[in-house]
């Protein structure tokens, strides 16, 4: 973007978590010194002479992201300095960034922030935000020998049109760079810094200005509510069929002593020698449990630690470490699972099925990613990750996650297989004519709505936090959304099991896989309309950026459900 640079200081080194997420520190030219008033400092003063084709295009892309409200992200302290304004309804909202600058269109309207000063009015201009006003906030410590810590940071963005750039007085006109100007633009940047004591925020809850003026809690009540009723009323319905129909099933059964009235039975009794049958392409079913209970419990362990606390987003890029240390030490379940299962349907290539657990879903997921770098790297984006982490990935998923999942399929296979209750027949029995709710098709499709209806308003926020840079903080909730998502897939698809078996079509084992996983699909389809209808995202590089992502996002939580 061609703004001030810091000479010769380090740059902080970042996590895996933020490396993976792109996030990059840089050092800042911008100097400090605590309790030291600074009025309209100078940090540089950039020249562009619009006859010379470089300088042009460092203007032009100024201009484009002035256009496109790219935002700057700064941080004093661990803290992100915020820029806090009145929305309607008298409340303030701190952002954790300021744009660049903005622009007013050639009908003379102000676009995003150029509405917040009278003076931004010329037509077919951009303005660029080159001076800030910088509020820092401390507290005393009063009974150690500390000194003073910092409890907040705010900034007001200003724009001034410096007439002397080497002494610079912060008042005038602003700094507009008009669309057609041709010639030189002279650009200085400034800086001012105001010390306040603030007696009344402890440096604990130094965070909570920021997530409390994040407008959204009311809603979360309402959709934890409205997921609470579908589980409810899914609960009901299990237990019914369960209690009613079971109960009353077996009754009559057991009464029966000979052999004649059993030929009558009807329903789920009649299709007992079949259901135990192995399904088709047992190993890939037996592959997806393995990694979906390594995802499953992946996911549980993240949030319960993020509901305590340890995941804030005070510590960058944590969740995402976290993540990805569970995964790779969660392997033994994963090859347990998929042993156990794959032994039970009676599979004897043993050493297929450890191969495709330890490489199918996370080779797919690493390629996926791999080829998103790519595009990273060839586009020269500062999001691309370095070959060393690639490397460091590679050695964390082949050195620990493989061999542990060896170690949990060399115990899977050990233990005798499941014991099935009845006896499979040698003929398998015809399946009958299926009305339309009780095909493959519709129940799956059918399926996956109610989970979907549970999670989706979480969604908007997660999806937020993730593309527009907002930060999440609901772990609570999204804890509570997770354990009803769990409850909602396993009751949905023990009701569609229990009425196509009662349909006597015995093959259920893909079906229940599927009914619940065909909520990823829901989520693809969501994913696709916040594309379209929440962001502005122009470039081929980037569209194929965000639906990778998405895609990545979407085979983890397909495992997941199913």
């Amino acid at each position: 973007f061609d703004f001030c640079q810091a000479e010769g200081k380090k740059r902080p080194s970042e996590n895996l978590g933020q490396v993976l997420f792109g996030e990059r520190i840089e050092p800042s030219p911008y100097r400090f010194t605590f309790n030291k008033r600074e009025t309209c400092k100078s940090v540089c003063t950039k020249t562009y002479d619009t006859t010379k084709p470089e300088d042009k295009q460092k203007l032009d892309f100024l201009k484009k992201s002035m256009l496109l409200n790219y935002q700057h992200h700064w941080i004093v302290d661990n803290m992100p300095v915020t820029w806090c304004y009145d929305v309607e309804d008298g409340q303030r909202f701190c952002n954790p960034g300021f744009p660049i600058g903005c622009y007013i269109t050639e009908d003379g309207r102000p676009k995003d922030a150029c509405v917040i000063n009278s003076e931004f009015h010329e037509k077919d201009t951009f303005y660029i935000f080159n001076h800030v006003d910088i509020k820092i906030f401390y507290h005393v410590v009063e009974n150690e020998a500390l000194g003073a810590r910092l409890v907040a940071a705010k900034l007001e963005p200003k724009s001034y049109k410096h007439t002397h750039a080497d002494n610079p007085d912060c008042s005038g006109v602003p700094m507009d760079i008009s669309n057609k100007a041709s010639g030189e633009v002279k650009i200085a940047y400034t800086y001012s810094v105001t010390f306040h004591e603030e007696k009344t925020i402890r440096w604990a809850s130094r965070w909570d200005y920021i997530l409390e003026s994040m407008p959204h809690t009311h809603i979360q009540w309402f959709s934890i509510m409205n997921s609470l009723v579908i589980v409810l009323f899914l609960s009901g319905m299990v237990a019914m069929i369960m209690l009613r129909t079971l109960h009353k099933d077996i009754a009559r059964y057991n009464q029966m002593d000979s052999t004649e009235d059993a030929q009558e039975e009807f329903g789920w009794k009649l299709v007992h020698g079949d259901i135990f049958r192995p399904p088709r392409k047992g190993m890939l079913l037996s592959v997806f449990l393995g990694s979906g209970t390594q995802i499953l419990i992946m996911t549980f362990v993240t949030l319960f630690f993020a509901c305590l606390g340890f995941l804030s987003p005070a510590n960058r890029g944590a969740l995402m470490t976290c993540a990805v240390v569970l995964w790779v030490l969660l392997g033994t379940p994963a090859g347990y699972v998929a042993a156990r299962f794959y032994k039970s349907f009676g599979g004897e290539k043993w050493k297929t099925n450890v191969l495709l657990t330890s490489f199918l879903c996370p080779g797919i997921v690493f390629a996926d990613f791999f080829i998103m770098n790519l595009i990273l790297w060839g586009e020269g984006s500062s999001a691309a990750i370095p070959f060393g982490t690639l490397v460091a990935i590679l050695a964390l998923w082949f050195c620990i996650s493989v061999p542990l999942t060896f170690i949990g399929a060399y115990f899977g296979f050990k233990k005798n297989a499941i014991e099935h209750p009845v006896r499979t027949n040698q003929i398998p029995r015809q399946i009958p004519e299926q009305s339309f709710y009780t095909k493959p098709l519709p129940g799956i499709i059918m399926g996956g709505i109610l989970p979907f209806g549970c999670i989706f308003i979480q969604l908007f926020f997660i999806l937020n936090s993730i593309w527009s840079h907002q930060m999440y903080y609901m772990f609570g909730f999204l804890f509570l959304v997770f354990i009803i998502l769990v409850i909602t897939c396993s009751e949905a698809t023990i009701l569609l099991c229990y009425f196509h078996l009662c349909a006597e079509d015995y093959h259920w084992q893909w079906r229940s896989f599927l009914t619940s996983g065909f909520t990823a699909v829901y989520f693809l389809i969501y994913a696709i309309h916040y594309f379209f209808s929440k962001l502005q995202i122009t470039g081929t590089a980037s569209t194929i950026l965000y639906f990778g992502y998405t895609m990545i996002m979407v085979l983890i939580f397909f495992l997941f459900t199913g």
